[in-house]
């Protein structure tokens, strides 16, 4: 069956992908088609009766109507007393009308109204004699402070139209009118087909990564698919298969057709020999599309048994977290009838390159700043299975199919994850890359106000003018582009502080040379941060005996290397100059990366035997160490930021007791007067 002559092709009941996929399909293409062909074969969305007491925030799937009138029978409004209107016809201040007892009943608001009474006159309207009868001294209206029957709502009244949430005051009219049960959509519950569960970590924690043995890695996909569709208003359920093992992935989709409103199967959808996903999915049912035109996840596979969506998904956590936000979100959202949310886009200038492969859509995560009212776009990890790229985004920048990608401080659309004013109250740090701006982040975010510390020196901000809750959840956002990169950020006006360790080869000093050359007209402050220790980072033990720079250049070591543009890089070459070193006979020279922190983790993983790095990076992953050298690690930061609450903010806390306690605890830092200006242009 062709359901596309030029580009897609159903399998049929039996048939499945093993060596290469039908088509590439684009993304939008793709999406509407499958929605559509799911709609065609009956996919609608559910219905469920549950007691009104548990339907808050449930969408209705059908009109409720009243049923009993609300109140249900003629109710006093007030408290004081009910009686028949005339008895009070011409009361005045000269003549009041006198009720005896008997002619006037005592109620309470709420009360049904007494039999033969048409009136309530409140309390504080009537004169209380000593005989018991009461004294008015103006008439009363038939029907005063009354609530006649049906008031609110009638008898067989609409009370809420079909998919209207059902908020607390809507419980509260269906329960004012008699209605105790209610039709509400029900909560998709979509089956998710997962490798079986792995062990836990020994250690019971992560954190340590100095020692690795024993611990694997638990099955986060599903965890993650898990917790997007709780926020979507489905239910997950999970099913466990080996991915190496075709009957057992066939028996637990099956198990999942029987109850669930979709299947997803993780891993296992790469266009190898042994593709039992899209097998188990071809031979239950049909493959619509096999494989997208998107980047991560173009090996998706959308499949369908009957009228059930059967969804393959890539196992690397970031395809398959694209995947599932772009093709099964709107098929929950259908299902659950769930109102439609527009996605905000807005315009920023990107802070570095960012290359894309022709004929694929590709979603690229990246961090957001706002610097002098623009937008900048800082680029994160792009690996599929870079999951805390997700974590840290704040949008989405979708490449076009026909598109390679984009040049540092070009102009592109933003796909929003976040709220445009939560991110236009970050600090943008781009420039070196160093722990300790992390340290800042969070001492900026969970400081309420002043910072232990006393005044700042350098014109810093005192701690009782800092006292505003207002900017108690500034934080920063960091892009690791080197030294030089920051500098450039800078001049273009895209960034609030960037940090630098530039090393002036003729002087031995850091930084100032630089600083004086990239901006020769001013209009910059050169902040002093903290003097750190550079050295070689190697394996615990160091069993390639490495002591010094001379030994990265032997035949038996691998190394692995900072960017180019990075102060560290720069360092090195410096090194080399200095020790005759040739960077042809480093194995590893041209293996970058852009943190020390991840060239620590590749050795800490035996994935290379040293790199120059710092000490507190070292630390971190339990790495020896050889040092090399004590450098100033500082932070530019341009006039137009100098005056803004969040440099003021960051000022306050790299002077604070607080920042030196955390550099003390990482250790490899030393600090004189961190905030002081060293140079003002």
């Amino acid at each position: 069956m062709l359901l596309n002559k030029d580009r897609h092709m159903f399998c049929q009941r039996g048939d499945y992908l093993s060596t290469e996929y039908i088509t590439d399909a684009p993304l939008e293409e793709a999406r509407n088609e499958y929605l559509s062909e799911l709609k065609k074969r009956g996919l609608e969305p559910k219905s469920e009766t549950i007691p009104v007491v548990t339907a808050a925030g449930r969408l209705t799937s059908a009109p409720v109507y009243a049923s009993a009138s609300a109140p249900g029978f003629n109710a006093c409004a007030m408290d004081g007393v009910a009686l028949q209107a005339k008895l009070t016809k011409g009361a005045s201040v000269s003549a009041p009308a006198t009720l005896k007892k008997g002619q006037f009943a005592r109620v309470s608001t709420g009360n049904p109204l007494p039999d033969g009474c048409d009136a309530v006159v409140m309390t504080e309207d009537l004169e209380e004699c000593d005989d018991g009868s009461v004294r008015l001294t103006t008439p009363v209206v038939p029907w005063q402070h009354i609530r006649q029957v049906g008031e609110d709502i009638c008898a067989g009244e609409m009370v809420l139209q079909s998919y209207m949430e059902i908020t607390p005051s809507a419980l509260g009219a269906m329960i004012a009118c008699g209605v105790r049960n209610v039709a509400v959509v029900k909560r998709p519950v979509v089956g998710i087909i997962t490798p079986a569960a792995q062990a836990e970590p020994q250690n019971g924690s992560f954190g340590d990564h100095s020692e690795h043995n024993g611990i694997e890695p638990l099955d986060y996909s599903s965890v993650i698919i898990s917790a997007m569709l709780r926020q979507w208003n489905a239910d997950p359920s999970l099913y466990y298969a080996p991915m190496g093992d075709l009957e057992e992935i066939k028996s637990a989709m099956q198990a999942a057709l029987e109850i669930c409103d979709a299947v997803v199967l993780c891993a296992g959808t790469s266009a190898g020999s042994e593709n039992y996903i899209a097998q188990a999915i071809g031979e239950a049912g049909e493959i619509v599309f096999g494989g997208l035109a998107i980047k991560p996840g173009k090996t998706a596979i959308l499949g369908v048994c009957e009228n059930t969506p059967l969804l393959g998904v890539p196992g690397y956590p970031v395809s398959s977290i694209i995947v599932i936000e772009e093709l099964l979100k709107p098929i929950v959202e259908y299902l659950g009838k769930a109102p439609p949310v527009m996605r905000e886009y807005a315009e920023a200038a990107l802070s570095r390159q960012t290359v894309s492969a022709a004929g694929y859509k590709e979603f690229v995560r990246v961090g957001l700043g706002s610097v002098m009212g623009k937008l900048i776009a800082m680029p994160l990890s792009r690996g599929s299975g870079m999951v805390s790229s997700f974590m840290k985004a704040d949008g989405i920048i979708e490449v076009p199919l026909e598109h390679e990608g984009y040049k540092s401080g070009d102009k592109v659309t933003v796909r929003l994850l976040k709220p445009l004013k939560e991110i236009e109250a970050g600090l943008v740090a781009i420039g070196s890359h160093d722990p300790l701006l992390d340290e800042l982040s969070e001492l900026m975010r969970v400081s309420g106000g002043a910072m232990s510390g006393g005044a700042m020196s350098g014109g810093a901000m005192s701690g009782s003018a800092m006292s505003s809750g207002a900017m108690h959840s500034a934080s920063m956002k960091s892009s690791h582009v080197g030294s030089m990169g920051g500098l450039m950020a800078i001049r273009r006006g895209e960034a609030h502080i960037a940090g630098t360790h530039l090393l002036d080869e003729s002087t031995g000093g850091y930084n100032t040379s630089f600083i004086e050359k990239q901006f020769p007209k001013g209009g910059v402050r050169l902040v002093e941060c903290v003097s750190r220790e550079q050295g070689l980072m190697l394996q615990k033990g160091n069993p390639k005996n490495i002591l010094s720079i001379r030994d990265i250049m032997r035949d038996d070591v691998s190394y692995v290397n900072r960017q180019r543009g990075s102060g560290t890089r720069i360092l090195l070459d410096y090194l080399c100059r200095l020790e005759s070193i040739s960077s042809k006979k480093i194995s590893g020279y041209g293996r970058e990366e852009f943190t020390h922190t991840s060239v620590a983790a590749i050795i800490a993983a035996g994935s290379a035997d040293a790199g120059l790095g710092i000490l507190s990076a070292a630390r971190i992953y339990g790495l020896d160490f050889v040092h090399i050298c004590d450098e100033q690690y500082d932070l530019l930061i341009p006039d137009y930021a100098w005056d803004t609450p969040m440099v003021r903010r960051l000022l306050e806390v790299l002077a604070s007791k607080a920042f030196a306690a955390r550099l003390e605890q990482m250790g490899g830092y030393k600090i004189d007067a961190p905030g002081k200006v060293r140079i003002k242009l």
